[in-house]
């Protein structure tokens, strides 16, 4: 039996101490590869488009080029990095506006090892994660914004058929003809519009909504 090929994880953290303690997790893992180190904005850009690896762990506090903006530049060319953000307190809209950017996760500093590591596998097979307190920040709509099923668009709500039966973004793509960059943009808005926090959830009240 053919073992798979290890997930490739890239991080990009500007503070040494913690790029070397991530390190030293993500090398005990025998199902992770670590394939390089950024400490500024431009080069986490660089190596990923250089790497390409599975994962990029993505902090939001970089020099010359912040996290946001670092998703900005690597959603503006197709790419099969996963980018989960590990960031330290960040404001209230910081969650919602990097899923907008094309994250798949959010979750901060103070994170168990262990939690990361199932997290960085979970983003790995197209699902998102976010943080309890982040997600209450996600889902938080401004008052008199459209929600529910309802304020789905057409698009959206085809995806969210496509959650319900249980396809990963992958499988989405396929099917919807559309890029899994585009099928993550659209999850992360059908979560925000229904108010959850995860695509368990979603799938949930699809299914409620159609019985």
């Amino acid at each position: 039996m053919t073992a798979s090929r290890p997930i490739t994880v890239l991080i990009a953290d500007d503070h040494p101490v913690v790029r070397q303690g991530l390190a030293v997790l993500l090398e005990v893992q025998d199902d992770i590869e670590l394939v390089g180190e950024a400490g500024t904005g431009p080069e986490a850009v660089r190596l990923t488009r250089q790497h390409a690896p599975d994962v990029l762990l993505l902090d939001l506090k970089l020099p010359e080029l912040d996290g946001l903006g670092v998703l900005s530049q690597l959603r503006a060319q197709p790419a099969s990095t996963r980018v989960l953000v590990l960031t330290s307190a960040a404001g209230p809209a910081a969650p919602r506006l990097a899923l907008q950017a094309g994250a798949a996760g959010f979750l901060y500093k103070d994170v168990d090892p262990d939690a990361l590591v199932r997290a960085i596998r979970s983003v790995h097979d197209g699902h998102t994660v976010l943080a309890p307190e982040a997600a209450g920040l996600v889902t938080a709509r401004p008052a008199g914004e459209a929600r529910g099923i309802g304020a789905l668009t057409g698009r959206e709500r085809d995806v969210l058929e496509l959650l319900a039966a249980g396809q990963s973004n992958r499988e989405v793509a396929r099917t919807l003809h559309i890029s899994e960059k585009t099928v993550k943009t659209h999850v992360s808005a059908v979560l925000a519009k229904l108010g959850v926090a995860d695509r368990t959830q979603a799938a949930l009240l699809a299914v409620r909504h159609r019985g």
